[in-house]
């Protein structure tokens, strides 16, 4: 396959070098040798891209197209992005590690899916009419109007490069928004290859506009800068705390924030073991560890905690190797900086005293490998019990038999709150459990379910605002009401 990877800034419908003439190495993981070098985005080329978008928006064909129209353009988009579907999950595979079954059908697939759902959403943004106390007899009605905000901007992760693109830009743009997007600054390609897509599927110059480089430049300005209406960020939950502040303080633009996790999953002794075992497995090491509704702690009753981490070392089998293998079960871990915290976050581990069970360290290869790791008798006081890895280790406490009550205790004590889950046979218990456990996503006997019919988001200090589902154009859009006079004539 050759594959062809744009590599500059994309503004007003053009791939541009960055004003200052800048770029920097995209780093593959696999082997740590550079794929390419990108283009180093500035403010001034922030600027030059908020100002084509919203150009754009005033005045350009996007925001005055009939709605069903504008939904055939994202339709024509989803259909190239699955002929260049293989092509781009190379790219996604090389750029990010991702193993390249994976990146075919999550990475990619469900970023087509995201765009086919909101393309046939252009046509079914409504307002409604509304009784008023004044209706009679002086013959007055309100009716409300559903408006695009104007010029969004969207800076996305690492860990799902293109998805998280297509989960927050199909909403906005089938709502008449255009955009401003930066992509992480360690995986810019599928990003840069998307913009290519969307010339081709006609989208008009403007409404999209893709600037890679640093979070602490071109997200910065993002956030301040006076002619975003709104802002989507999906990473930290540091860095989404400034984000909200520089939104507020610039012009209150409209925020939403998906932000870090530990969720927590309880595996009650009455559960179908062997799919407890399976499903739990890919709930801590799907997509390598670097998946935000990641297991992050698992609680096992006390007496099927023996059997159960017998079962889990299975993972001693799973084949480590280059992610464009199909039968690699575990790529590498996406950049050098994250594979050096995640050793570290293994060594305080062992150093608080919880057990190592298998793995905490480097695969002696090249690139970025580490082994798939497990830790038991996790204490509640320690590090690795509040925070999350977000990598391949998965966390084990147990709790004793029967006692409900205290392990929904400690599996709430955490000020994140994205997702969780529950293992057992008892509906009565499962829904239980469900209710009370503080999470935007309850899991009963599955992991990893997602659809993009289904709203995503989190609580607590793993952000607000949905992704995904019907309700997600309500937060791409303004509702004004209207008052009017009518008769029966």
């Amino acid at each position: 396959m050759t594959v062809k990877m744009p590599y500059q800034c994309f503004i007003n419908g053009k791939f541009e070098d960055a004003e200052n003439g800048k770029s920097y190495g995209t780093i593959n993981p696999t082997d740590g040798s550079t794929i390419c070098k990108v283009s180093y985005a500035s403010v001034g080329d922030v600027d030059r891209a908020v100002a084509a978008a919203k150009e754009a928006f005033d005045n350009g064909p996007w925001g005055r197209m009939n709605p069903r129209d504008r939904g055939s353009l994202l339709y024509k988009l989803a259909d190239l992005m699955e002929e260049h579907q293989e092509e781009l999950a190379t790219i996604e595979s090389i750029d990010s590690g991702a193993v390249y079954t994976l990146a075919l059908k999550t990475h990619v697939g469900m970023s087509i899916q995201t765009f086919r759902y909101f393309a046939g959403w252009c046509d079914k943004i409504q307002g409604k009419t509304i009784p008023i106390n004044q209706a009679r007899p002086n013959r007055n009605l309100t009716f409300t109007k559903k408006e695009p905000l104007g010029v969004c901007a969207i800076v996305i992760p690492w860990n799902y490069p293109l998805m998280m693109l297509a989960w927050k830009s199909a909403a906005c743009l089938a709502a008449g928004n255009t955009l401003v997007l930066k992509p992480a600054q360690v995986t810019p390609l599928t990003a840069l290859k998307f913009a290519e897509l969307s010339v081709k599927a006609g989208i008009p110059k403007g409404v999209i506009n893709i600037l890679p480089g640093s979070g602490g430049m071109v997200g910065q300005r993002l956030s301040d800068h006076p002619d975003i209406r709104k802002l989507g960020f999906t990473g930290s939950t540091p860095i989404g705390k400034q984000i909200m502040k520089s939104c507020a303080v610039s012009n209150l633009k409209k925020v939403s924030l998906e932000l870090g996790g530990k969720s927590p999953l309880i595996i009650f002794s009455d559960c179908d073991m062997d799919k407890a075992v399976r499903m739990v497995r890919d709930s801590v090491y799907f997509n390598k560890g670097e998946n935000c509704i990641a297991a992050g702690r698992l609680f096992v009753e006390e007496s099927i905690h023996d059997e159960y981490i017998s079962r889990v070392e299975e993972i001693k089998k799973m084949k480590i190797g280059d992610p464009l293998d199909r039968s690699t079960d575990h790529g590498p871990q996406n950049h050098k900086a994250h594979l050096d915290k995640l050793l570290e976050y293994c060594e305080v581990g062992v150093k608080e005293g919880a057990t190592l069970v298998y793995g905490g360290r480097q695969v002696d290869r090249p690139g970025f490998f580490m082994e798939p790791t497990v830790f038991t008798e996790v204490e509640d006081h320690m590090f690795i019990a509040k925070e999350e890895s977000f990598g391949p280790v998965m966390v084990v406490s147990k709790f004793k038999d029967g006692d409900v009550e205290g392990v929904l205790h400690r599996a709430n004590d955490t000020e994140y709150g994205l997702a969780s889950g529950v293992f057992t046979r008892d509906i009565n218990k499962a829904m239980y459990v469900s209710e009370r456990l503080e999470a935007g996503t309850v899991f009963v006997n599955t992991y990893n379910k997602t659809d993009v019919a289904s709203p995503f988001g989190g609580f607590k200090q793993s952000g607000f605002g949905k992704d995904l589902g019907d309700k997600t154009k309500q937060t791409k859009t303004k509702q004004k009401p209207a008052y009017s006079t009518y008769s029966n004539l």
